[in-house]
């Protein structure tokens, strides 16, 4: 069983809404570009066949499943185990939330198609960690765009895989750039998910 699962970022917040907590819902809600970047994102997973999208219960991740959802005829459900990084939560803590959600969506996909997850940047870190990604690899990624996120907002990282065999990871799509030339700036990592 191959699967496909798109780990997307949340689309552009109000980072000056230093009055709310980032890590607590309903945390900042996303701008103008934020919303355009989804729409753009929705155009993309249109294209990739989404079956389903999981968002975070911020508002910043609800409102970009609910904005690229409504294009790509996906309704967007909540997750919980997708939530931001929380303050005081350890690296092990999040993959634990994550690994636990992982396999689920892996038969998810499994058995409708291609699903995709709209998370925050540290999630998709863990995330990519626990695919087998080597730390130097994801922390090159981190440096490369805002706030030491693996992937700019709307970005997409595609794991291609299934639990017992090997993932490839690719960074395929961001809202700056319609895509992410396959033999330019594409990264490819094969990786073993444990």
């Amino acid at each position: 069983m191959i699967v496909k699962i798109y780990l997307v970022r949340h689309a552009t917040p109000d980072w000056s809404r230093t009055d709310i907590r980032y890590d607590v819902p309903p945390g900042p809600p996303l701008t103008a570009q934020g919303e355009a970047e989804a729409a753009k994102l929705g155009e993309f997973l249109q294209m990739q066949g989404i079956k389903r999208i999981y968002a975070s219960p911020l508002e910043r991740t609800r409102r970009t499943a609910e904005i690229a959802g409504g294009i790509a005829s996906a309704t967007p459900m909540e997750e919980e185990a997708i939530a931001e990084w929380r303050r005081g939560e350890s690296e092990t803590e999040v993959a634990a939330r994550l690994n636990g959600l992982w396999e689920k969506i892996c038969r998810e996909s499994g058995a409708v198609g291609p699903l995709a997850l709209v998370t925050h940047g540290g999630p998709i870190k863990a995330m990519l960690l626990s695919l087998g990604m080597p730390r130097t690899t994801v922390d090159e990624y981190c440096r490369k765009f805002d706030r030491g996120n693996p992937l700019p907002p709307a970005g997409v990282w595609l794991a291609t895989g299934s639990p017992t065999t090997t993932w490839q990871l690719d960074l395929i799509w961001t809202p700056q750039a319609s895509a992410i030339a396959p033999s330019t700036s594409r990264l490819s990592a094969q990786t073993v998910y444990v």
